[in-house]
């Protein structure tokens, strides 16, 4: 009887633990945001995000090293790591690109309708099963996009553009991604940040002006990005192994709540009543999604349970 109290009270107390890291991965998500919106007003998104990956790999160069290179570089489907790094090179870049010329609650506001784009796709490319409450809830996911979007000739600004199709690139690495859960996410992560440093690398390639001479105030700010950067990734990774995705996922949409602060005390931005409508419809879209995949896998276990 003790030991299943002391179990239940590990279980709370690893519960409690990983809401709270999420919510510090979430405001490092944030603090890179502000930090990216800020440098890329004076660097190229390029030479941004070569220094970004630069400063990544050298923190992990350690973990890489302990893994061992060989394990890093020969593994199973290449081209489909390859793809899913090309994409996350993509969003990122697509993010700095808009972030520059949006306020950043906008920006947000398109990737986080990411997990709707993937919830559309899935049957699709996934095969799986979505049925019409979902589909009812991405119907509405994409009115949210297209009410934040504001479809208007003068709307379809390319920034907004380039943050749609940034945010279609998130969502389809998330896609991939399903296919490599058995997979190190340390081997996952030295592919996402060797494929943005190869990606940036061909950026500055096409724009050598674009490359502005760095200080040591400019190299180490940039650097202090890709760390950020890293460590948010490293939080949620963590998070999601304390506690359950169902308690801790639906943490994310408080990247929303810190676009807006941050956005309002950094640069003065308000949000449109567009975004702000689009944004409450995307959240609960997104969320309703979320809990219902949840509902169907716990309703499958025990379906397995009861057959066994």
């Amino acid at each position: 009887m003790e030991a299943g109290l002391n179990t239940i009270r590990s279980s709370r107390h690893s519960a409690r633990l990983g809401v709270l890291i999420m919510l510090l991965g979430m405001l490092m998500f944030s603090l890179n945001d502000v930090m990216g919106k800020w440098l890329v007003s004076t660097h190229s998104v390029s030479q941004l995000m070569v220094i970004r990956s630069l400063a990544a790999l050298l923190v992990l160069t350690p973990f890489f090293v302990r893994r061992g290179w060989r394990s890093l570089v020969k593994i199973e489907r290449p081209r489909l790591h390859a793809l899913r790094a090309f994409l996350f090179a993509a969003d990122a870049s697509a993010f700095y690109f808009a972030v520059a010329y949006m306020p950043l609650a906008d920006t947000m506001t398109y990737w986080l309708a990411a997990p709707i784009y993937v919830a559309a796709a899935s049957p699709f490319l996934l095969g799986e099963k979505v049925g019409w409450k979902r589909w009812t809830a991405i119907l509405i996911g994409f009115a949210g996009v297209l009410v934040a979007l504001e479809p208007s000739q003068q709307s379809f600004s390319l920034p907004a553009l380039i943050a749609l199709t940034g945010s279609t690139a998130f969502a389809f690495a998330l896609l991939l991604g399903r296919k490599f859960r058995a997979t190190p996410d340390i081997t996952l992560i030295f592919w996402q940040l060797g494929g943005a440093l190869i990606f940036s690398l061909f950026g500055v390639a096409a724009n050598p002006e674009g490359w502005t001479p760095l200080d040591l105030q400019a190299l180490l700010s940039l650097s202090l990005l890709g760390i950020v950067a890293m460590l948010a990734h490293l939080f949620v990774s963590r998070s999601l192994k304390l506690a359950d995705a169902a308690t801790v996922v639906p943490l994310q949409y408080t990247l929303l709540f810190w676009a807006v602060i941050f956005g309002w005390f950094f640069f003065g931005d308000t949000p449109r009543l567009t975004v702000v409508i689009g944004a409450a419809l995307i959240v609960a879209s997104g969320l309703f999604i979320f809990f219902r995949e949840q509902q169907l896998k716990q309703t499958s276990s025990d379906d397995r349970v009861v057959e066994t």
